[in-house]
């Protein structure tokens, strides 16, 4: 019996991955979105192309990466320092693992699935346990917690939940992080909760070989 949520787990993800794309869904890009050609792109809009794509892959792509890239390329004047905002912000001096914690906080708020599919990996690979992802997921207390993850969690709860943050909340977190990780930890809960406007507003698809788990939340 102790395996039986596990295969209920499984079997709930398989649905997921199978169940069959919107009429309004590219079947390439999985958004309302198709995929944008390199091609199509005049000189300076495969520079920022490149920038984007090649910089990550290693090599020249004719098409962009499904998710933010993609998406925001329909305008390429924003694309570029959108994506080197978010490259800048991954190397906070707070810490990677921070750094997911507040992406995942973002995507649980706005029940945005890519963003969490993407993002719950790289939080584990970067130190942050299961008792803080499912205290995320689920929107569970955060008592008993790592003392960092816990206030992070309490200070991205106000802000995103309540829109104002108290004293007490904001003393901690410069106590913990710094003035700079605490501005940094902030714009990055606000990129990620553009990123899941951007991503909800496109209905982006999360690919079948990335399975994950995020109970949509009652509003």
């Amino acid at each position: 019996m102790r395996y039986l949520p596990l295969l209920l787990l499984a079997a709930t993800v398989s649905v997921q991955a199978a169940a069959p794309l919107p009429p309004d869904v590219d079947p390439k890009s999985l958004s309302r979105l198709p995929l944008i050609p390199r091609s199509s792109l005049d000189a300076e809009g495969q520079r920022i192309f490149d920038a984007i794509n090649t910089a990550v892959t290693g090599k020249q792509e004719e098409y962009p990466r499904q998710g933010p890239p993609n998406s925001s390329m329909y305008s390429l004047a924003v694309a570029e320092p959108y994506d080197k905002m978010n490259q800048l912000l991954r190397k906070t001096v707070a810490g990677r693992g921070y750094f997911e914690i507040c992406t995942l906080l973002a995507a649980r708020e706005y029940d945005q699935e890519y963003e969490w599919a993407a993002h719950e990996p790289a939080a584990r690979a970067n130190g942050i346990g299961d008792a803080t992802i499912d205290a995320i997921r689920y929107n569970r207390p955060t008592t008993g917690l790592p003392e960092k993850d816990r206030v992070l969690i309490e200070f991205g709860r106000q802000l995103l939940k309540q829109h104002r943050l108290d004293t007490p909340t904001y003393n901690k977190m410069v106590e913990l992080f710094g003035r700079q990780g605490m501005i940094e930890l902030t714009m990055t809960l606000g990129d990620y909760v553009m990123t899941a406007i951007l991503l909800n507003a496109v209905n982006q698809q999360v690919p079948t070989d990335r399975p994950f788990n995020l109970p949509i939340a009652k509003k």
